[in-house]
């Protein structure tokens, strides 16, 4: 692989050329480990770090009980990354859970994710990922655009909100 390197007048790297490099090298040093029992406290932490009205490790431990695809991504410190569930079904796949850590948002680590889930789901026999998503989260939904998923409907009142009111899901369907 070749790599462009940008030069300021004096002829360093520019700024933005080390930094778009040491990005990419933070996402070259990332690996995907099969979720297990034990990461679960740091899951859970994360997920109650990024959203209000977190899953609970109840979810969790239920999900990789199901036997769902269930995975982490780690950095070389072996720190949780980011993380998705997938329940897989004869006709469709569902993302139940796609999350990266606050520290790692907006380096490319959720496409990552999004990608490998995608990924195992054409290795399925489905013939679509489906997901919900809340309207009040623009950046998943540019993800999920981006990569194409195409809204196919609203659940009214789907998930918990702030002052024990509700917030619709947007339902969004990836064709495999």
């Amino acid at each position: 692989m070749s790599h462009i390197t940008h030069v300021d007048e004096s002829g360093a790297p520019s700024a933005t050329t080390a930094t778009s490099q040491a990005s990419l090298h933070a996402l070259t040093t990332l690996q995907f480990n099969i979720m297990r029992n034990d990461d679960l406290p740091e899951v859970e932490a994360i997920e109650r770090d990024v959203y209000e009205h977190p899953w609970s490790m109840g979810n969790f431990i239920d999900s990789l009980a199901s036997g769902y695809e269930t995975w982490v991504l780690r950095d070389a410190q072996g720190t949780v990354a980011g993380y998705f569930l997938l329940m897989l079904a004869p006709d469709d796949v569902h993302l139940l859970n796609i999350t990266v850590r606050r520290a790692s948002q907006g380096r490319g680590v959720g496409r990552m994710l999004l990608d490998h889930a995608c990924n195992i789901a054409r290795s399925s026999t489905a013939s679509a990922v489906l997901l919900e998503v809340r309207p009040s989260n623009p950046n998943a939904l540019a993800v999920y655009r981006h990569v194409g998923f195409r809204q196919i409907g609203v659940r009214k009142g789907y998930y918990p909100a702030a002052s024990q009111k509700r917030e619709d899901a947007i339902v969004m369907r990836l064709a495999l």
